[in-house]
């Protein structure tokens, strides 16, 4: 079975993969071997299944949920450890094992990395470097040696992200004067104007509301000198002023968004500003109201942690209630192990019950099973019936979405919830779940854009010149449609019976068209990257029953064809955001393989070689206990710039994938392997 395992269909047949105690083999021995091992694909990927599914079935939540560890970098962790020391509770425990835990992700060459394997980035080491020193590592030990050779040698802090140098000048470590500006009077502004904070993605919104507030007061909070950072910048003069003649491009916008923020800093630099206490009276009120039951804002650790330290700025101390609900929801955020602590940015119940149910229904498991009966009910009762911010674009629309986590209850997502409607529109029997579904439905159907796609949490969010402003140095500041999401809804619209008739249909596919990138990809916004987008509007395509044999889907199969590996597999690198000549490449990873395998059964190309090596590849690399190991990140925060590692990708997917290619062969064969 060894020998086997090496061999791999290729462009040109089989590829074999010797091992260094291999002798040569004539193709006629290898012919002979072939005779010589039966071996059942059907029976192999039947056992692949049970296994995972065995897996899941003992890790699911008594209530019915799954809830997975999501992964980001340390800078989560680092600005809990910042927001610690700003309230004033010092818990020397919990900081020894926030420094355990920086001390292990720090790579080798003194940097830490966005994700698994990346290249050190300077914002992210800053900011561990920083609460190294607030935990009480000395400026002399080895780990921060390193990071500040490397801090040094890439323009010092101050070359850092806007958010890195918040957190510094919140204990005297950088000048707020020289932060951009995000003037409170902002908040007075009509929601549907022009410029309003409703103007900006729900997640940037979410963190700006505070952030509007901690760059008015502009509070510090002293350090001993032991923790201070100064050895971490350069002396060092200004360029000169460009000479170059003004041209109206990106760099010229630029530059004028920096004219105007440095006159509404001079603005308020004025002792008269008759707006600004009303502006700081409206930005706490609606801190206060958009915090959750449960003490979380907007579910993600950014407004969070922002919105604790904007309360602390006005005066409200720890026994402030929202303050002490909103630390007691960080905590929910922790994983704590032997001597380590971690923060995440998120957590993800919602979003991996539904995929999980989902693929294990795809898997073959029996809808009236136990497992995915308590799930059903379990998503059932998370959905929102309340309106939240997206209704201030759509204020006609009755609420029916869901959220990611376990609270949000003013930003439930389009993606999570297509994908729960997904899995619950096999259970349509009662009137409740009926009702549900439709609810769900309309909700969705009611987001799409006037571009005829779709965001992730509101509707044409799609405002671009915000991405150009001084404190938007992330380029995360809005939601516009995307070919990821849009083909997702498109998945759901189809198992609802939504055809091409349907002008809502033809809309999203002109609007997928219409991003189709040259080659035939398409971009993945919450996925690395043209893999994961690429799959997702496939997906969605072959739901509605689009003609998959048109040249522009077949331009689609040919390129993920074409970006399998030697292995059977496929992988892209989170740096393909950044640079697009590597799209497409990267080591092989069970959950992109996955997801090239779905985009591919979806085609229609359930027979090809690629399909048959990219089953192998799942198959070879399975567990005994059902799992698969995957340390890369494949999922997206913000492209470029905050990257993901959902640890349940590596496993719901490849079930997904088994799932839906033993479905697809069952009834005619898959090709060249015959197995079926």
């Amino acid at each position: 079975m060894e020998i086997r395992n090496r061999f791999r269909f290729g462009k040109k047949g089989f590829a074999y993969l010797p091992s260094k105690t291999d002798t040569a083999l004539t193709d006629t021995a290898l012919e002979s071997i072939e005779e010589k091992i039966p071996v059942s694909l059907s029976e192999r990927v039947k056992a692949a299944i049970g296994r995972t599914t065995s897996y899941y079935l003992s890790e699911q939540h008594e209530k019915g949920y799954w809830w997975y560890e999501l992964e980001s970098n340390v800078t989560i962790t680092s600005e809990y450890l910042m927001l610690l020391k700003f309230l004033g509770i010092e818990d020397g425990p919990a900081a020894r094992k926030i420094a355990n835990y920086l001390l292990k992700k720090q790579a080798p060459d003194g940097t830490w990395p966005i994700y698994h394997g990346g290249p050190g980035d300077l914002s992210t080491t800053v900011e561990a470097y920083f609460a190294l020193k607030l935990a009480g590592v000395p400026s002399d030990a080895p780990s921060l040696r390193r990071a500040r050779q490397f801090i040094l040698s890439h323009g010092g802090a101050g070359a850092s992200r806007v958010f890195t140098k918040i957190f510094l000048a919140l204990f005297g470590e950088f000048s707020w004067s020289d932060l951009p500006s995000m003037p409170v009077e902002i908040m007075l502004m009509p929601g549907t104007s022009f410029f309003s904070i409703y103007s900006f993605s729900s997640w940037a919104r979410a963190t700006i509301v505070p952030l509007s507030i901690i760059l008015d007061v502009k509070p510090v909070r002293p350090i001993p000198e032991s923790a201070r950072v100064r050895e971490l910048f350069l002396k060092y003069a200004p360029p000169p002023p460009s000479k170059k003649i003004f041209r109206f491009s990106h760099a010229a916008i630029k530059k004028t968004l920096m004219v105007i923020d440095r006159f509404v800093k001079t603005i308020e630099g004025f002792p008269l500003r008759p707006l600004r206490a009303k502006g700081l009276k409206a930005a706490e009120k609606w801190i206060v109201e958009h915090q959750e039951d449960s003490g979380d804002w907007g579910g993600i650790q950014p407004p969070m942690v922002n919105s604790l330290i904007a309360l602390s700025a006005l005066g409200h101390d720890i026994s402030n209630g929202h303050i002490t609900k909103g630390l007691e929801a960080l905590e929910r955020f922790t994983i704590e192990s032997g001597n380590e602590l971690v923060l995440q940015s998120c957590i993800s119940p919602v979003w991996d019950t539904a995929l999980t149910s989902l693929a294990m229904l795809n898997s073959g498991l029996d809808k009236a099973h136990p497992a995915l009966s308590k799930s059903c009910l379990w998503l059932a009762s998370k959905q929102i019936l309340k309106k939240g911010d997206w209704s201030v674009k759509r204020p006609g629309l009755d609420p029916g979405g869901w959220a990611f986590e376990f609270e949000n209850n003013w930003y439930p997502d389009i993606d999570d919830t297509a994908v729960v409607l997904m899995f619950l529109h096999n259970y349509p029997e009662g009137a409740l779940m009926r009702k549900r579904i439709e609810k769900g439905m309309n909700w969705v159907l009611g987001m799409q854009g006037t571009d005829g796609g779709w965001g992730a949490f509101d509707v044409d969010n799609d405002m671009s010149i915000l991405n150009e402003i001084p404190f938007a140095d992330l380029e995360a500041m809005i939601d516009p449609s995307t070919p990821d999401i849009t083909g997702r809804v498109l998945e759901l619209m189809g198992m609802a019976g939504f055809g091409l008739s349907d002008q809502r249909v033809r809309k999203a596919i002109g609007f997928i068209k219409k991003n189709q990138e040259p080659d035939g990809s398409f971009w993945g916004r919450w996925g690395v990257n043209f893999i994961y987008g690429t799959w997702s509007v496939l997906t969605g395509l072959a739901s509605v029953k689009e003609d998959m044999s048109s040249p522009y889907v077949r331009k689609a199969v040919q390129w993920i064809k074409g970006y399998q590996n030697l292995d059977g597999g496929w992988g892209e690198c989170c740096d393909s955001y950044r640079n697009y000549c590597l799209r497409g490449h990267g080591k092989s990873v069970p959950s992109q393989t996955a997801w090239a395998v779905l985009a591919l059964i979806a085609a229609g190309e359930a027979k090809s070689e690629e399909v048959a090596n990219g089953i192998e590849y799942l198959l070879g690399n399975q567990k005994p206990d059902g799992t698969w190991n995957e340390e890369e990140f494949t999922g997206t925060g913000f492209p470029k710039y905050f990257m993901i590692r959902y640890h349940n990708y590596r496993n719901c997917f490849p079930l997904m994938a088994l799932g839906r290619f033993q479905s697809a062969c069952a009834s005619g064969g898959n090709g060249k392997r015959g197995a079926f």
